[in-house]
């Protein structure tokens, strides 16, 4: 018995790869952005993903990578932990043919994958797994290693409020709503945040 089969499936919204289904693993914390709370977040982005450079920090289905990509978007990194899910998602980008040239996916954890990365990205997302509490551990790494310019886009979701955390980095609240027990913030980066990436 192959207790590994893949059976959980979500679709894509929009764009070039619009009804595509998109395969995940069972795993702990692994949970799609439900298909109400994607569709908001990308009338959110709408305007910001053409030729846009994603970072999705903890990937798990990848989902809002690959709408991010089926919308116009050049270029996306996935961070993954789990090897099997990592896998999967290598996948999936088979599946949809997609040029080697526009996605990378990285299997190691957020904590380790982030000091590797030398480019600052237009549009973050930050949905870790809600028990692991990573949002400000990846905050401080984005900050610490300048992957975040100007006019950066971070998107973070939660199952509990973030707005003191989103105040005490500096970001400014865009749009933001709660769908049941989800939190979900769109930010920007104000003064404060940009003056932190000037400190060495």
């Amino acid at each position: 018995m192959n207790t590994k089969k893949t059976t959980n499936q979500v679709r894509i919204i929009s764009g070039q790869f619009k009804r595509r289904n998109i395969s995940f693993i069972d795993a702990k914390g692994l949970r799609p952005t439900p298909d109400r709370l994607r569709e908001t977040i990308f009338n959110w982005l709408m305007g910001d993903l053409q030729d846009a450079t994603v970072l999705d920090v903890c990937a798990g289905s990848g989902v809002l990578s690959f709408e991010c990509l089926s919308r116009g978007a050049s270029f996306v990194v996935m961070i993954e932990a789990n090897q099997a899910q990592s896998s999967e998602l290598k996948r999936n980008a088979d599946v949809l043919k997609l040029n080697k040239s526009s996605i990378c996916i990285i299997h190691d954890t957020a904590q380790n994958a982030l000091p590797t990365l030398n480019t600052a990205f237009d549009v973050i997302f930050i949905d870790p797994p809600y028990d692991l509490n990573l949002w400000s551990q990846i905050l401080t790494l984005i900050i610490k290693h300048r992957l975040i310019h100007t006019h950066s886009l971070i998107y973070l979701e939660s199952n509990q409020s973030l707005e003191e955390l989103i105040n005490q980095f500096g970001l400014d609240i865009i749009k933001h709503t709660n769908i049941g027990q989800i939190f979900a913030y769109l930010t920007k980066p104000n003064m404060n945040f940009l003056g932190q990436l000037t400190v060495e």
